[in-house]
């Protein structure tokens, strides 16, 4: 059965200092949210509150509307998956995912039952009778959701699961927890700091920065309305140029823009006005380089080509010396040293005022 979450005015303090500020967030039942951000910006230790492990020093935390800030962790329905696996190396896989039924004394012909849905599940079968250490890293990851799995939470909690994987292994697992998620419909909440992975998982994000949340919505929301440049830089790969703009004009068709060492009619409105100084943003993969594919916005030079196959990436450099990645679909010969014009469609590009905020 799937819980709702709710955090209200959420604060953690260690002694005087203060590292998850107030925090608001509603998780609706059966949701999969992401908690992404750079190290050091609270987000695991906001899951932790949530898991009973760490104590809330502020606000409200309530599951399915009731209040559990005094509640143990083992009474609050709820599962966690570590980083660590922090599976049990002198049991067998099964003795790993029955150990918490045991310990809770349910009768054995349930606890095997469960134990062998779980294993199912994640086709961990035939790996039963092995101890931890004969099982690859992925395999010891799917031991660890078992061993969630069995507990029938209401709410599963994923601390930074896929990091200790290697890259293959991060999009499998990556899928697999997505496809777990599409048959249990439990609610979960997963915390990574590789914004690749909250994009493809999540049915929402909560962006953290510095123990505040700066934006929370559905991947694409934020990927297409970024509410600052905090998280316009931070949701998309490669990441989004920037640049220093300055508004030289503003008329009824928008505004013009001084940039890259040039002028950018820009058919938009901004909240702004004459001589002010923004930061204009375009994602890599929403420039082209040829005639009919957007506004001219400069002609950069290219510093360095990556062919990866199915995209190209420029790196180039603009006349006032700004970098700017250009991602190009399918393969292109184009020869170091030479320029291209760099062309956008103005309505997939973001401005930003000098506090950070859209403008």
């Amino acid at each position: 059965m799937a819980a709702s979450v709710e955090l209200r005015k959420i604060v953690k303090s260690y002694g005087d200092l203060e590292v998850v500020h107030g925090v608001d967030l509603t998780i609706e039942p059966g949701e999969f949210v992401v908690f992404v951000g750079p190290s050091g910006c609270g987000k695991s230790t906001l899951l932790r509150m949530i898991a009973g492990l760490e104590p809330i020093t502020g606000g409200e935390l309530l599951i399915e509307g009731e209040r559990i800030n005094e509640v143990p962790a083992a009474k609050r329905g709820i599962a966690m998956v570590f980083q660590s696996y922090a599976l049990y190396p002198h049991m067998s896989v099964y003795q790993n995912l029955a150990f918490g039924l045991e310990t809770a004394k349910m009768p054995k012909p349930e606890i095997r039952a469960k134990v062998q849905k779980a294993a199912q599940i994640l086709r961990i079968e035939p790996l039963l009778d092995r101890k931890p250490k004969q099982l690859s890293g992925g395999q010891r990851q799917r031991v660890a959701i078992g061993r969630a799995i069995t507990r029938e939470p209401r709410i599963f909690l994923f601390d930074e699961p896929l990091s200790n994987l290697d890259a293959e292994l991060r999009v499998q697992m990556r899928v697999e927890i997505a496809k777990l998620h599409n048959d249990l419909g439990n609610t979960m909440i997963y915390v990574t700091h590789d914004q690749v992975e909250a994009m493809t998982m999540a049915d929402k994000i909560v962006v953290l920065s510095a123990g505040n949340i700066e934006q929370a919505g559905a991947p694409l929301d934020l990927y297409n309305k970024p509410a600052n440049l905090f998280v316009a830089g931070f949701i998309g790969s490669p990441k989004m140029n920037f640049f220093d703009a300055s508004v030289d004009a503003v008329d009824p068709a928008g505004a013009k823009l001084g940039i890259a060492g040039g002028t950018l009619a820009f058919n938009r409105s901004v909240s702004a006005g004459k001589g002010d100084k923004l930061t204009f943003g375009v994602r890599p993969e929403h420039i082209g380089i040829t005639e009919g594919s957007g506004v001219p916005m400069a002609n950069v030079k290219v510093d360095l080509v990556e062919n990866l196959g199915g995209q190209t990436l420029l790196y180039t450099t603009a006349p006032d010396g700004s970098g700017l990645t250009i991602v190009l679909e399918g393969q292109r010969d184009i020869a170091l040293g030479s320029t291209v014009t760099a062309h956008i469609d103005p309505a997939k590009c973001h401005v930003f005022g000098a506090d950070g905020n859209v403008a």
